[in-house]
């Protein structure tokens, strides 16, 4: 048995707080000192995603928001595909891949005409079937799906639209948890088996987003098949956000990354029955019959 390199999402969302300085802030402390492999961004068109009820109410906890209603806090948080642009080249000199949730048709349309390696579709849109047809249909690089929220009936469906557009091998499926903060009993880490039972030879691999506190349930997640690992990501988890209380911290997000790197060498049956290591010990420790 084998174990793949351990991948780390670094999920900053709308941790940035609308301003485009800390958003690369965001990007050079992951990409140099958490070494996460990607980081990932929101995309939302909000008046096509929300409807005027919606759009127009108050946000369900003021404390938090950055308008007056629950659209224009989403407004002020949201970045123009020109600034998303700008996001990606910093990136690339940053060294870390660039990745955006989107969470309606026009923003897969306007994160798709940038180009990323990949694109994420988050649980509260993975049954948005015109989105992800039009995805399959215009959009080459790989395209990663969370299933927070989803029956297994469901599951199926997506997966095989995926199959029907020849496209499932460029999919890769996250187990997760749709809660902030989740609660350990409701991680549900053996969903992964399920899943990768499931999934593991229908589609590219399988992932875990997780919204709990902590990094140890991460390192269990990678040891039941998790490949990629996504962990919501802030500068501070005091600041005003709903996001930032179940973010990890760069220092978490560093030792996370650590973590899973020592994990993954670890996953090794011995070279030998007796390993170089162990053979000074042996000479000196073993018990011998007199």
């Amino acid at each position: 048995m084998s174990f793949n390199t351990p991948k780390i999402i670094a999920e900053a969302g709308c941790n940035h707080k609308g301003n485009m300085e800390i958003a690369k802030e965001l990007i050079k402390i992951a990409a140099i000192f958490c070494k996460a492999d990607i980081i990932k961004f929101q995309k939302r068109n909000n008046k096509e995603l929300l409807t005027p009820e919606q759009y127009n109410a108050p946000h369900p906890n003021p404390i938090h928001s950055y308008g007056h209603t629950y659209g224009e806090h989403r407004e002020y948080l949201e970045f123009s595909v020109e600034q998303h642009a700008q996001l990606k080249k910093w990136c690339e000199e940053f060294g870390i891949t660039y990745n955006t949730s989107v969470w309606d048709l026009t923003s897969a349309k306007e994160i798709a005409s940038l180009d990323p390696e990949l694109i994420k579709i988050p649980s509260a849109c993975n049954n948005h079937f015109e989105m992800l047809n039009w995805l399959c249909d215009n959009y080459n690089g790989e395209i990663h799906l969370s299933f927070g929220m989803t029956t297994h009936e469901e599951e199926e469906k997506i997966v095989k639209l995926f199959e029907d557009k020849g496209r499932n091998k460029d999919l890769v499926i996250y187990s997760c948890t749709s809660g902030y903060p989740v609660p350990f009993e409701d991680v549900a880490l053996l969903e992964i088996t399920r899943i990768k039972e499931k999934f593991g030879t229908r589609v590219k691999d399988i992932g875990f987003s997780g919204h709990h506190k902590g990094i140890a349930v991460d390192i269990a997640a990678y040891t039941l098949g998790a490949n990629t690992i996504e962990r919501h990501y802030t500068l501070d988890r005091t600041w005003k956000g709903t996001d930032h209380a179940a973010s990890l911290e760069p220092d978490g997000m560093r030792r996370l990354k650590r973590d899973l790197v020592a994990t993954n060498k670890a996953l090794v049956y011995k070279k030998e029955e007796i390993l170089d290591i162990e053979k000074v010990q042996r000479q000196k420790l073993k018990y011998r019959e007199r």
